[in-house]
């Protein structure tokens, strides 16, 4: 048992043994006042029954704000496996969607391979393309190769005269200004 239940039995056991032991002087009658009106009751009962009345109902409220939390928990539950079943059948519809769309997609560039095969095994507009980018690059190696040739004619041209003119009495003049 839990330490609250435990302990409101021994406070509901001492009450009880409290009264069993002073029986006498809770059934003897005093003069109560109603306001309006003077009545001969024994008090000690009549606080005892509002004791007794407020522990019923203070267990009736207690069992009803269980069985309502257990009602409310069963409640979510069945509302949660719903759910989760919801979610799993639009996700098992969003694979077949998928495994369909996959399909459908292979086909289509099944289809579209096998026209390309039988066309010659490619697009013409990649061919085409692919022809001027050859064309342009083989261009620009016979250009480089030009500037090569006239850098090294040039090169070439330089040293040969300084070589034939006296280059070297030039060079030696050179480095001593």
């Amino acid at each position: 048992m839990k330490f609250r239940t435990l302990f409101l039995l021994l406070i509901l056991g001492a009450t009880a043994g409290f009264s069993a032991l002073n029986w006498d002087v809770f059934i003897a009658p005093s003069t109560l006042s109603l306001g309006v009106t003077e009545v001969q009751a024994p008090i000690g009962v009549i606080m005892l029954g509002v004791v007794s009345l407020l522990t019923a109902y203070f267990l009736l409220f207690v069992i009803y704000v269980q069985a309502s939390a257990l009602f409310d928990s069963r409640r979510h539950a069945q509302e949660l496996k719903a759910n989760q079943e919801l979610a799993d059948r639009a996700e098992a519809s969003r694979f077949t969607d998928l495994r369909g769309f996959i399909t459908t997609e292979l086909q289509a560039m099944g289809r579209h391979n096998t026209g390309n095969a039988a066309s010659g095994g490619a697009d013409p507009a990649l061919l085409a393309r692919l022809d001027r980018i050859e064309t342009e690059l083989l261009t620009a190696i016979e250009q480089s190769g030009n500037n090569v040739v006239t850098s090294l004619g040039g090169i070439e041209d330089r040293l040969s005269r300084t070589t034939n003119g006296g280059g070297l009495a030039v060079l030696a003049a050179k480095s001593s200004v």
